[in-house]
């Protein structure tokens, strides 16, 4: 879920209730995109579509058939017997911000992420990438666009070609202020001669000299 929300820049109540029922084919593009109801916008005033690259059409088709109504979806898993019938249903999820995700990012040392950062991490790798601001405002829902049933084939291969760009970041361009100081600190500290963590195998002290010298006249 996380990272379809990174790769659309939806909100976590489109994720959570994305339906099967809203979903369109577009054949031209071999994509999917879906409708959503105007109940599940921000101000409720009409229905908006999400356009899926090809990592989050991807994730799509890795749900589809787990569940008749809703695309993401979870289950209890059995502990002993997991083999045995019946199987464990699926269930929708009720909110990202769950146990799943506490753990996740408490896990990642990122234990203050919000799942609305995602949302603007998304914002941010548009622009970065050079998307023209009013794209990067149809993606996000913050233009007023007209109803969906008015889009054009070419205006959804437009948003679609502005995601396919931010398919493969690294998160070069994606690092906080907090995380430059740190990596900062820690380069100082590695060129200086300190240990860095997680800590590194014990060498020959003329070889970590050696190394820290090298470090200190780069």
């Amino acid at each position: 879920m996380a990272l379809f929300d990174l790769n659309t820049g939806v909100r976590d109540d489109v994720v959570c209730n994305l339906r099967w029922d809203w979903e369109i084919q577009v054949p031209e593009l071999g994509i999917s995109v879906f409708e959503v109801p105007r109940e599940h916008v921000k101000g409720r005033r009409r229905p908006r579509v999400v356009v899926c690259n090809s990592v989050a059409q991807s994730i799509i088709e890795s749900q589809r058939g787990k569940h008749e109504e809703f695309v993401f979806v979870w289950r209890r898993e059995r502990v002993k017997n997991v083999d045995d019938a019946p199987l464990m249903p699926y269930r929708p999820i009720q909110t990202m911000h769950n146990t799943a995700w506490q753990r996740a990012r408490r896990e990642a040392g990122m234990p203050d992420l919000h799942v609305h950062d995602l949302r603007h991490t998304v914002g941010m790798r548009l622009r970065e990438a050079g998307v023209p601001e009013s794209t990067v405002a149809d993606i996000l829902w913050h233009s007023n666009a007209s109803m969906t049933r008015h889009y054009s084939v070419a205006q959804i291969v437009e948003l679609h070609a502005a995601l396919e760009k931010i398919k493969e970041d690294s998160g070069r361009w994606n690092k906080s202020l907090a995380t430059l100081r740190r990596e900062h600190e820690e380069a100082k500290r590695v060129a200086l001669g300190g240990e860095s963590h997680p800590k590194s195998p014990k060498s020959h002290p003329a070889k970590k000299n050696g190394l820290a010298l090298a470090e200190l006249t780069r």
